[in-house]
């Protein structure tokens, strides 16, 4: 038990002198989080999995009425787990087609993991 003390005494004191000293309340920055996005400038995306991982359908029009007539997973019955929005407006999603069943949105160059227990079937700028 001293011995583990002492280490960590000793590793704060090094990282102090080398001017680098750890936050307790660090939080990531929000580039990092957009990195783990693959979307291109000016799209939409979908994804089948959480963290915009998985199968990714993207969309560069504003408005779609029926995103499973282009989308692999949304054809396969599967849910979307997280979305990003590259576009220049904000982007609000429905569980049905022709814009029925509004479910959310998402703010321009923002995005992140949603419920998970749904499909966006379509979407237009609010």
């Amino acid at each position: 038990m001293r011995r583990i003390h002492s280490f960590a005494v000793a590793s704060v004191a090094l990282a102090a002198a080398l001017g680098v000293v750890p936050t307790a309340t660090a939080a990531p920055a929000a580039p990092a989080r957009a990195a783990a996005y693959n979307c291109s400038p000016g799209y939409f995306c979908i994804y089948s999995d959480w963290n915009g991982s998985g199968t990714r359908c993207q969309w560069s029009q504003s408005s779609l009425a029926n995103t499973a007539d282009n989308c692999s997973f949304i054809q396969r019955g599967q849910n979307v787990r997280s979305v990003w929005n590259k576009t220049g407006h904000r982007v609000q999603y429905y569980t049905q087609t022709n814009y029925h069943a509004r479910v959310g949105s998402t703010q321009a160059g923002q995005g992140g993991n949603l419920q998970g227990n749904y499909q966006i079937r379509s979407f237009k700028p609010q």
